[in-house]
């Protein structure tokens, strides 16, 4: 893959980009990302989830898929690079994953088994040689049960749990493949003056970021850091639904909605994420299209349990919860929002029973409040650490300004601590606790709820404390662990179903969370772009697409 390493302006940014070339007579997706920099290549994405939409999916295969190819149905696993998979009925911990036959990597070695256990160990064993550190985060905390890997033999794998997990299976379709064969080549290629083996595995990492190899529909050929990534389609991709037609996608970061926007309407960019709402009717009177549908996602601001954090005051809590006028937000935002009742909507599998009733009731609000100990002359200090775009972030400082408002009337006095993306995301996973946390009593990082552990498990289980996962306000108790290990050891889909939906009960009774929208994924493109399926999930697959130049 071709590399360019240097930095310039934004406005050399559109320039170096957008600027006319030989390439640009192939058939081009131009994409403008609400990231600041371009997501890691190297196999396991940083900045998110939109790092898993843009260069995890399209360039490498995990052993389980969801299935992107329905805008009506939600979302369920399907077939990757494994074709089946069972648990051990003897040891509950065991699992077994058939492989899929004749797949090969984009440097042309075979994916097999071994290579199923050189990426687990990539993220779990500290010992191996091809240990990556910076790609643990991303990983282990979205898997926290996965202990090992065996190969029984070329295409069968044994996965090994540290207890039984009904989640697996889900949790695996955030575990991409990279190739051994090209790490390796990497590794061997490094200067021979660096002996220290972990400092040669970094540098091949490196080396690695800029010459991916997996198995995806696309594979990476020029990487600007900060500016543009480009993917060409791979022609051998072992599924022919998913073989591209499109012959180039660059991925150019526009962490500012307006600029996102004024890249779309001059034809600069063939698609945006999170237009500005205010610009919509411009965008779609151009003649481009708005493509949205409602998405396992929960836009909350998650609560410290911390010593000393007011929330730690149930009544707080669910004052913060009634205060919000989320009917009035999703009006701010072109009606571009759904209205939460909690992390699942009624009706939904998990949705249980809750008690309390999330909704729009000030009144009741002031009077907890006023219980607490609270005032209009006293009011409570909270401090938000959000951030000014990101993944699923949708409009970030509009929102959290207009929730700052809201909370005014009832007795609370929010200060905003508006950082980098991928900081605030980073900082997620270190906690409440941590300095990094600069004193916030929220955290404002939105999250899927697609499968038990990332909607539910990951929040509330005193197990997923940092910097295991993404226990962010440090919230569990022993009855919450009980209702989580009830959900895990059921295998049948009835029992599991029934166990999750006691689990959110007492979640929204409890209310870790301050729970202000679900997100419905607006993102704008040309009507170049064809083949669009939005689904109800949080990615979103470009191979299928055709683009007309």
């Amino acid at each position: 893959m071709r590399t360019i390493l240097y930095r310039s302006s934004a406005i050399a940014l559109t320039a170096a980009v957008l600027a006319a070339g030989p390439v640009w007579a192939e058939k081009t997706l131009t994409i403008g990302m609400t990231a600041a920099d371009i997501p890691r290549t190297s196999g396991q994405p940083d900045q998110g989830f939109e790092g898993n939409r843009f260069t995890g999916i399209p360039m490498y295969d995990a052993l389980t898929h969801w299935d992107l190819s329905s805008e009506t149905e939600a979302s369920g696993i399907v077939q990757g690079l494994a074709t089946a998979w069972e648990v051990n009925p003897d040891d509950t911990t065991k699992w077994t994953f058939t492989l899929r036959e004749g797949v090969t990597f984009h440097d042309g070695s075979p994916f097999n088994a071994d290579a199923v256990v050189w990426n687990v160990q990539k993220v779990l064993d500290e010992a191996a040689p091809h240990f990556a550190p910076d790609q643990v985060g991303a990983t282990k905390s979205r898997m926290p049960t996965l202990a090992s890997a065996r190969a029984i033999d070329e295409l069968t794998v044994e996965l090994t749990t540290t207890q039984p997990d009904s989640f697996l299976p889900l949790n695996m379709t955030m575990l991409f493949m990279a190739s051994p064969t090209h790490w390796q080549t990497l590794y061997d290629a490094v200067d021979a003056a660096i002996t220290d083996p972990k400092e040669r595995a970094a540098a091949a990492w490196t080396a690695f970021t800029f010459d991916p190899s997996g198995t995806g529909p696309f594979e990476g050929d020029l990487f600007v850091p900060r500016e543009r990534f480009e993917m060409v389609k791979n022609e051998n991709y072992w599924d022919p639904a998913r073989t591209p037609t499109i012959d180039r996608v660059v991925l150019v970061p526009l962490p500012d909605a307006n600029a996102r926007t004024a890249a779309l309407l001059s034809g600069q960019v063939d698609w945006i994420e999170a237009p500005a709402p205010d610009a919509i009717p411009r965008i779609q009177s151009e003649g481009n299209v708005i493509y949205s549908n409602p998405q396992p996602h929960v836009w909350p601001w998650q609560l410290s349990f911390h010593e000393g954090s007011p929330w730690l005051d149930k009544r707080v809590r669910h004052a913060a919860n009634l205060c919000v006028n989320r009917e009035e937000l999703q009006v701010l935002l072109g009606g571009y929002m759904g209205i939460p009742k909690g992390s699942v909507e009624p009706g939904h599998p998990w949705w249980g029973n809750p008690s309390f009733d999330i909704r729009y009731d000030p009144d009741t609000a002031r009077s907890l409040m006023s219980e607490a100990g609270f005032s209009a002359d006293n009011p409570v200090k909270v401090k938000v650490q959000t951030s000014a775009s990101g993944s699923g972030q949708m409009q970030p400082v509009t929102m959290n300004e207009y929730v700052q408002q809201s909370l005014a009337d009832c007795f609370f006095d929010v200060e905003l601590d508006v950082l980098e993306w991928n900081t605030v995301f980073t900082n997620w996973r270190k906690g409440a606790a941590d300095e990094s946390a600069r004193g916030a009593h929220a955290i404002n990082v939105s999250f899927a709820t697609m499968d038990p552990f990332f909607a539910m498990v990951r929040f509330v289980s005193t197990g997923t404390f940092p910097p295991v996962s993404n226990n962010w306000g440090l919230f569990g108790n022993d009855e919450f662990d009980a209702l989580i290990a009830d959900a895990r050891t059921s295998f049948a889909d009835a029992d599991r179903d029934a166990a999750l939906a006691r689990l959110h009960t007492r979640i929204v009774e409890e209310a870790p969370f301050v729970w202000i929208a679900h997100d419905v994924g607006p993102r704008a493109m040309s009507s170049k772009v064809g083949n669009v399926t939005q689904p109800k999930n949080w990615f979103i697959d470009i191979a299928p697409m055709t683009i007309e130049e």
